[in-house]
């Protein structure tokens, strides 16, 4: 890693091997259940952007953008009157924080996390503005998916180890995806790469302690980078193709503290044919819009709740066993009084406290009045999260979490969940993503709209251009 790279070839480096399979992908070669999935990715997608539509984060970066300016090429869902229109760099971002707002979006967690649907509106910009088809928002999803999920799969450890943040990977997947949407030929995508790669390595602070509007921001960031990259790289812009796996890149920096990347595992396999396997398949949904890693201890609470008719009034304690990364990013002191709905839903005490006590977890669970209840705060001081040795080597294959509720009369109940659901072994049906849908852009686009998306997505490949989806994802 330490020789000079100036003695190397441009395809000598791995981000042109990505950018040369990207180029090449088509329609045609995905696989049935690769369509199908993708299709269900952006049912879920959609759903998650029309409710981070309304989140407060979202009003004050459209105003933003609104104040700024900018060529009206772009539709912003969930907005009303037909819906404001923007660049298509804006839009990228604006679009992902839709998606992203409400931490309710897909999760693929392995060396490190990630959340690869927030890299479809870089697909989606490039498509709305170039007027590409329904087939290649798909194309465009699977791609993001297959990169995003083998770069989340590389480390050992993972970049999130180190304290730094997945939007680290996201910032090398998105350019691959608005480059192959705008056709760009490998090498043009490969000058992607290193220019969206370049400036947007992401520091673990944002997930750390209290935290702010930047934790759900950083990722579209990464995607809106990936756009602005892969449009400039159209004009002739460069950017150093060895930012992966060259001096100074990203393996490099962190081999020097240890780190390990398999770099084959990036390129091993990728999919041009009909019968390979295509990652988007192993990705998973959240079923409750918190961080991935408190699904399990909350399923397990709310199983032992409903098994034993538990009065919230009975509970003394309540034990949760983790892996100790959900310990630490679920259960530091900042997440027992969180003040905002982004610490409250990466919070673990009080996800369990409202789940406990309200018998369910939905979005209404994360409005400002809800969090500032001081009800809540004796409820969650009754939770006791502690790593637990044990599941350290079933992570990632499973996410292992233990339950015990000790009542007041000292009888307790044990339940343990090591798959979530939405996980690929326990996923959503349709059905169950419709419900979800529904509940989140009912209010914003009504129930008729609601409904007649949920056809135009489940056959967006019969769509010739993006302009009905648009129509009924503003308000």
């Amino acid at each position: 890693m330490g020789g000079h790279d100036t003695s190397k070839k441009n395809t000598d480096f791995i981000s042109y091997n990505l950018a040369e399979w990207a180029s090449k992908l088509t329609y045609e070669p995905l696989s049935d259940d690769a369509i199908h999935t993708a299709k269900l990715y952006l049912y879920d997608s959609f759903g998650c952007a029309l409710g981070g539509s309304q989140q407060h984060d979202l009003q004050i970066m459209l105003e933003h953008f609104k104040a700024m300016g900018g060529a009206p090429t772009c539709t912003i869902f969930g907005t009303p009157d037909g819906g404001f229109k923007t660049d298509p760099v804006s839009a990228a971002l604006l679009n992902a924080l839709c998606i992203r707002a409400m931490d309710y979006n897909d999760i693929y967690w392995k060396a490190d996390p990630s959340h690869p649907s927030d890299i479809i509106p870089a697909a989606l910009s490039i498509c709305e503005m170039n007027g590409l088809t329904g087939r290649d928002l798909i194309l465009g999803t699977v791609i993001g998916h297959e990169i995003e999920m083998r770069l989340a799969e590389f480390g050992d450890p993972g970049v999130r180890e180190y304290g730094w943040h997945h939007a680290t990977i996201t910032c090398i997947a998105s350019p691959i995806v608005a480059g192959r949407m705008l056709n760009l030929p490998p090498d043009q995508i490969q000058q992607a790469i290193g220019i969206s790669a370049s400036p947007s390595m992401c520091l673990g602070a944002v997930t750390a302690g209290k935290l702010t509007n930047m934790k759900n921001t950083v990722d579209p960031m990464a995607t809106r980078c990936g756009v602005e990259a892969a449009l400039l790289a159209q004009k002739g812009y460069s950017g150093p193709e060895h930012v992966i796996d060259g001096k100074e890149g990203l393996v490099h920096c962190f081999e020097k503290f240890g780190g390990k990347f398999h770099l084959n595992m990036l390129t091993n396999n990728l999919p041009t044919k009909p019968g390979d396997h295509y990652k988007i398949i192993d990705c998973g949904m959240k079923s409750f819009p918190i961080e991935a890693l408190s699904h399990a201890p909350l399923t397990a609470m709310m199983k032992i709740v409903a098994e034993h008719n538990v009065n919230p009034d009975d509970v003394q304690e309540i034990k949760v066993e983790v892996i100790a990364r959900a310990a630490d990013i679920l259960g530091d002191p900042a997440k027992y009084r969180p003040t905002s709905k982004e610490t409250a839903d990466h919070s673990l005490p009080y996800s369990l406290a409202v789940g406990l006590v309200d018998g369910m977890v939905t979005p209404l669970q994360f409005k400002q009045e809800r969090i500032d209840d001081p009800k809540l705060i004796p409820v969650m001081d009754k939770i006791k999260v502690v790593p637990n040795d044990e599941f350290e080597a079933l992570f990632p294959k499973f996410q292992p979490s233990q339950v015990t509720i000790t009542l007041s009369d000292g009888s307790s109940h044990t339940q343990r969940v090591d798959v979530p659901k939405g996980d690929p072994r326990d996923p959503m049906t349709e059905e169950e993503i419709a419900v979800k849908f529904n509940a989140l852009g009912k209010g914003v686009v009504g129930e008729s709209k609601c409904k007649d998306l949920r056809t135009l997505i489940m056959a967006m490949e019969k769509e010739s251009n993006l302009n009905r989806l648009f129509e009924l994802m503003t308000a």
